[in-house]
């Protein structure tokens, strides 16, 4: 490492992961990149020296942790790592759903327990955690996917209630569809679960998370674009147009 702000950033093999990444490395900072697609991070660390990669499955706390370790202090996590495979909840086979879950909510686990302890001896740090709109308003085909990112929320804002106000700051980003590898996969596939919605660009979801750092630290949630605010909104406020809605869309 070469003495600059230090970031770890999961699921940096693709998508919003390797673009944090690569976004983070530009800025001059050193960045700690992991995920368990190895040739995917190799593409994402392509003329970055300042990034490093790592082989590491999240759910394994133990690599987890010894990567965390070997970072040093880390000044900011960005926890990308996930899957959300596309299944009707009763044809979704229960082993397939442990590991939505260990991936999405375990995997944040064992992210945040590595991390944190010395963010909060150090009185200072940022801890990126990704969420989606499928956990406030879950669709088809989401089951698994929508509750292991509603435990995510839950996790989050107990982190909040129990360490906020100590130095760190705690931000869950819940964004609609997001332009990725994977969601154009899904879109393709799935037609009419995904609504025929055209994704986010990933680095206004970027942005978003960059500009809601300046906000207090209580500030928890992040909703990039329009269409992730007024639903949230909507959900809110108006929960049963909000489920006519999501039906005419995806039916």
């Amino acid at each position: 490492m070469t003495g600059a702000r230090t970031a770890l950033v999961t699921g940096a093999g693709s998508g919003l992961g390797a673009l944090a990444a690569q976004r983070l490395a530009a800025a001059g900072w050193d960045v700690v990149a992991l995920d368990v697609d190895e040739p995917g991070l190799a593409a994402t660390a392509r003329r970055s020296p300042t990034l490093h990669t790592r082989a590491c499955d999240v759910t394994d706390p133990d690599a987890v942790a010894a990567v965390a370790a070997e970072a040093g202090p880390l000044q900011r996590v960005v926890h990308a790592a996930a899957i959300s495979p596309l299944v009707p909840a009763l044809d979704q086979p229960v082993e397939d759903v442990h590991r939505v879950l260990h991936i999405n909510f375990l995997g944040t686990v064992h992210v945040v327990r590595a991390a944190l302890p010395a963010m909060l001896d150090a009185g200072r740090g940022e801890i990126v955690l990704f969420s989606s709109l499928a956990s406030l308003v879950p669709g088809r085909l989401t089951s698994a996917y929508a509750a292991a990112k509603a435990a995510v929320n839950a996790y989050a804002e107990s982190l909040l209630i129990e360490y906020g106000g100590r130095g760190v700051t705690f931000r869950v980003v819940v964004p609609a569809q997001v332009d990725t590898p994977m969601y154009r996969r899904q879109a393709a596939a799935h037609p009419k679960a995904t609504a025929g919605m055209k994704g986010m660009d990933p680095g206004a979801v970027l942005d978003a998370v960059d500009r809601s750092l300046a906000r207090p630290e209580g500030d928890l949630y992040v909703y990039p674009g329009t269409v992730a605010r007024l639903t949230a909104a909507t959900k809110r406020h108006f929960p049963t147009l909000m489920r006519r809605v999501l039906d005419k869309q995806t039916s």
